[in-house]
């Protein structure tokens, strides 16, 4: 188990080393061969912990020690210690020549990760959870860090990445066409309260957006000088414009098709400037549309944890 912290040369070494120590001391101080064995081996265990040195095979060297009836300092350098010496270079060789990593780094894993991208959790959370388990773990955090992450991963592929926008677009959509004056695209807007239409033929092909942004903006630059009338005027439904709607719908506005992955999306909204993207079906007709709203309530979905677990 070449990954293993507990088989990382600090451990073998240490580990070893230190318990045989105890071993002869113990040998040298309690006559009774039983007791000895259980309080050097006792001992060693004891040590190993704070020092971070646990090698589970160390409390039986305390223990091969006092067993043996010699000079237990004479058995530490020979053959304890060159053993041990002689078995971690072997691995080092060893894994080298099988194109693996020994000793196996045991440091977090967060530089190999794109520092920009948003993970299931930080390491800090990995930090909370490992002080709050309070015991030792036979992976190193790196490994440990590594598997949370593909796991996490795998989590969201399996919840979020087979997602279609025909599983969260919402439906019936209210559009209008491009003949239809603005006063009663607004008026529709209103009274259904959402903030863009979708602009179509009279086949229901798109032809393009009309957001609460373009009227505003519009209001904005018509009349510089009576910008807050017209603002108002617009938000009660009381403007005297007979604009039609293709005057000021913005054209060639991005589509999806409804059995493009939810994954693909993603790209398109946090790029900014897009927060309605119309559905059209394999003719290029409207079929429904995803809001930003419904994403979110998608990739909420996606990884949120059940209760209990």
């Amino acid at each position: 188990m070449p990954a293993s912290p507990l088989s990382q040369p600090w451990p073998v070494l240490m580990g070893t080393v230190l318990s045989a120590l105890i071993g002869a001391a113990v040998q040298a101080s309690i006559s009774d061969t039983a007791i000895a064995c259980a309080v050097a081996v006792g001992l060693s265990v004891m040590l190993m912990v704070p020092l971070r040195c646990m090698h589970p095979p160390g409390a039986g060297f305390a223990a091969y020690v006092v067993l043996e009836h010699v000079n237990g300092v004479s058995l530490i350098a020979f053959p304890i210690f060159f053993n041990v010496a002689v078995l971690v270079v072997c691995a080092v060789i060893y894994n080298a020549m099988t194109g693996k990593r020994y000793p196996h780094p045991q440091h977090s894993l967060k530089r190999a990760f794109n520092p920009d991208a948003r993970g299931v959790f930080a390491p800090e959370d990995l930090d909370a959870a490992l002080k709050h388990y309070n015991q030792m773990l036979d992976i190193s955090r790196s490994d440990l860090e590594g598997l949370l992450h593909i796991a996490g991963r795998s989590a969201f592929n399996r919840n979020f990445g087979d997602l279609r926008c025909a599983d969260i677009m919402s439906q019936p959509v209210f559009a209008v066409e491009p003949g239809v004056p603005q006063k009663e695209a607004w008026a529709l807007m209103r009274q259904e309260r959402v903030k863009a239409l979708p602009v179509v033929s009279a086949d229901g092909v798109v032809l393009g957006m009309l957001a609460v942004s373009d009227f505003i903006r519009q209001a904005t630059l018509d009349a510089p000088e009576g910008v807050a009338q017209r603002i108002r005027h617009l938000v009660t439904g009381r403007s005297a414009s007979k604009a039609k709607v293709e005057a000021l719908m913005e054209s060639g506005a991005p589509v999806v098709r409804a059995d493009c992955l939810l994954v693909d999306l993603l790209p398109l909204f946090s790029a900014g400037g897009c927060h309605h993207m119309p559905v059209v079906d394999e003719h290029k007709k409207l079929v429904g549309i995803v809001t930003q709203t419904d994403l979110i309530r998608a990739l909420s979905g996606a990884i949120s944890v059940p209760e209990g677990s």
